[in-house]
């Protein structure tokens, strides 16, 4: 069993982006689903921009959908939000769940479309279930994009749906 020092050295790694120190220290027995010292995982922690650095620790085994203790946020609600588009289609690619909701009950869409992340709109408007799909709140991703004012990522999913959008 890895310890727990070695596995917040693996979590701080990632959370750099430091792709060779992560694969040295999964070289040495670091679990790549192992938890650090705030129950977090190296995937959880990544430096979301490094892609890359995200397709090895999947390669490697780690879980993509595992899950945020307190928010139920995966990995890829994080990316959405924060519009690393690259990122999730690495995600998606490795089995990456895109219709789960989180504790407000958003899927990743949403978080993407409220933040007027258009381009990762456009990636994950196409492996959601249901684009229409109302959070918690009531709002569709349609509604959230709308009442932001990110108007190229409302129009997006207007366009997408074809008809009314706030039809839920």
């Amino acid at each position: 069993m890895a310890s727990r020092t070695v596995q917040d050295e693996l979590c701080n790694a990632s959370a750099r982006g430091d792709l060779p120190q992560v694969l040295s220290l999964l070289q040495q027995g670091a679990k790549v689903n192992g938890l650090n010292s705030f129950n977090r995982t190296a995937l959880q922690v990544v430096k979301l921009a490094c892609s890359e650095l995200v397709d090895a620790l999947l390669h490697a085994g780690a879980d993509p959908n595992v899950r945020d203790h307190v928010l139920k946020l995966t990995v890829t609600h994080d990316a959405a939000r924060e519009g690393f588009t690259d990122t999730v289609r690495v995600l998606i690619n490795h089995d990456a769940a895109v219709n789960v909701v989180d504790e407000k009950g958003n899927l990743p869409l949403h978080l993407a479309a409220r933040e007027g992340h258009l381009e990762m709109v456009q990636l994950l408007i196409e492996h959601t279930a249901n684009p229409r799909a109302a959070n918690a709140q009531g709002s569709t991703p349609w509604e959230l994009a709308h009442d932001c004012n990110r108007k190229e990522a409302a129009e997006f999913i207007w366009a997408h749906l074809g008809d009314d959008p706030t039809s839920k």
